[in-house]
């Protein structure tokens, strides 16, 4: 026990130093905080520039609650919860591998370093997506899950900062699902991992952006905002109660899985779910919502 606390306390301290390199040390490329300043202040320029809905305020609503969740859920949750969680996991992982002589580089399935480095890095983007897709269903399907997906369908408008507007649960289930199949690929250095980050946080904050835009014939790859608005449509259709278009960076999943529906023009369509009127407005309240359910 006692080294998982130490783990536990190194997870912390080291974090804490990686937040004031960020924030005081600007010169690297992969810095994270100032790489999400940049995406979201050019995201936001293009819809102040190319609003799909025109009657919608530049400062829309909620937007103050999702920029403060925005970096919240990006930077302090990470401190408060993951780094020191995903670590203890990794350790206690490890620990149980060992019991019976074997370790996580036991189970890879290919030297990633022995790969050219775009493609395993191409490898890393497509397994990473598609676990993400099933973890995306089943926040949906999961009674449990949903009540802390809600927090997310909760936006009324649509606008980039609502991309990171979710209940600190949910990375935590993203992160365990992703622990596993993520170690036995391994082998990727900050950097490296850091392209594909940007790239995400980049269409992820597009598809939640105020822009009516598909990207043509590349709408059948990437999730897009034509594409994304729908999944956060009130009334589902009938026969897709748990939800439609849960594509994360890539639509192409939903596609062979036939969960696309883009029925038509979807700029207008009410957003949210059902009974979401009750829903709490506020931060706080919001985060405690799934703990008041029975």
């Amino acid at each position: 026990m006692d080294k998982y606390i130490e783990i536990i306390q190194k997870s912390y301290t080291g974090y804490w130093n990686y937040l004031k390199h960020e924030l005081i040390t600007i010169n690297h490329w992969d810095n994270y905080f100032y790489g999400l300043i940049f995406i979201s202040l050019a995201v936001w320029l293009l819809e102040i520039i190319f609003p799909w809905r025109k009657e919608q305020s530049i400062v829309r609503k909620d937007f103050w609650l999702d920029t403060f969740y925005m970096f919240f859920n990006f930077f302090l949750l990470n401190l408060i919860v993951l780094i020191a969680l995903s670590n203890t996991a990794a350790q206690f992982f490890n620990d149980i591998l060992s019991v019976f002589g074997l370790s996580i580089s036991s189970f890879q399935l290919f030297d990633v370093d022995a790969l050219p480095k775009v493609l395993g890095l191409f490898i890393f983007f497509i397994v990473g997506d598609f676990i993400q897709w099933n973890t995306h269903r089943l926040l949906h399907r999961v009674p449990l899950l949903w009540n802390f997906h809600k927090v997310h369908h909760s936006v009324k408008e649509m606008g980039f900062a609502a991309h990171l507007r979710y209940h600190w649960m949910e990375p935590v289930v993203y992160k365990s699902l992703l622990y596993i199949p993520m170690a036995i690929i391994g082998g990727f250095d900050a950097q490296d991992v850091a392209i594909i980050h940007f790239f995400n946080i980049t269409i992820g904050h597009l598809n939640h952006a105020n822009l009516g835009w598909n990207y043509g014939p590349l709408k059948y790859i990437l999730n897009n905002p034509k594409m994304h608005i729908w999944h956060h449509v009130k009334d589902l259709p009938k026969q897709a109660k748990y939800g439609i278009n849960y594509g994360i960076t890539l639509s192409i999943w939903d596609y062979l899985f036939k969960t696309a529906h883009i029925p038509y023009n979807g700029r207008d369509i009410e957003l949210g779910f059902e009974g979401d009127e009750d829903f709490p407005k506020d931060f706080l309240n919001q985060e405690l919502y799934p703990l008041n359910k029975k």
